[in-house]
């Protein structure tokens, strides 16, 4: 499977690289690809270390103003002109979507993501990672939007919110039919 991981570049405390690390061990085992921004730094650079570590293969899909910050050695790098080519190609090249932590660019590519499935644009799961509890706020105003009519269709038909990589992966494989 394809597994498409939204994150952060930011170097981060164990809070948070505790579980990327869990994360990506379980993707490399379980003969996954990983799909990401493509950098190699911060959390995102943890992220493809475990994978890369764990047998998995490294898709990393950069843009052209933060080439100096990609991969050189993953298993495919594509470059887009903007951000938003980047995030259609992270679509594309994924069977599944997992949303860790992150700041402004990983909230929008989440919430573009999430508004592309209640379209129905794509069917593909999506997973929000919420790691020492950082999404707590994020599924608290989903409900709201939810229980207010905002949303056209369940919230449990948008995302899975997963507290650990082992839900988050359980879910994933079931979704797209893995044994």
């Amino acid at each position: 499977m394809n597994i498409c991981v939204f994150l952060s570049a930011a170097d981060l405390d164990e809070r948070y690289t505790t579980p990327a690390r869990e994360f990506a061990e379980l993707i490399g085992k379980g003969g996954h690809t990983l799909v990401w921004g493509g950098s190699d730094v911060g959390l995102m650079k943890v992220v493809a270390d475990g994978v890369r570590e764990n047998g998995g293969r490294l898709v990393g899909v950069s843009v052209e103003f933060l080439g100096d910050k990609a991969r050189t050695d993953a298993d495919e790098m594509v470059v887009t002109a903007d951000l938003a080519e980047r995030k259609a190609q992270l679509l594309a090249r994924s069977d599944a979507i997992v949303i860790m932590v992150g700041g402004t660019g990983t909230l929008d590519e989440a919430t573009e993501i999430l508004e592309l499935k209640k379209h129905g644009l794509h069917t593909k799961p999506v997973v929000l990672l919420n790691a020492a509890g950082f999404y707590d706020g994020l599924r608290q105003q989903f409900q709201r939007m939810e229980e207010e009519g905002f949303l056209p269709l369940p919230l449990a038909d948008l995302v899975f919110f997963a507290e650990d990589g082992v839900g988050a992966l359980a879910y994933l494989e079931e979704a797209v039919g893995i044994q």
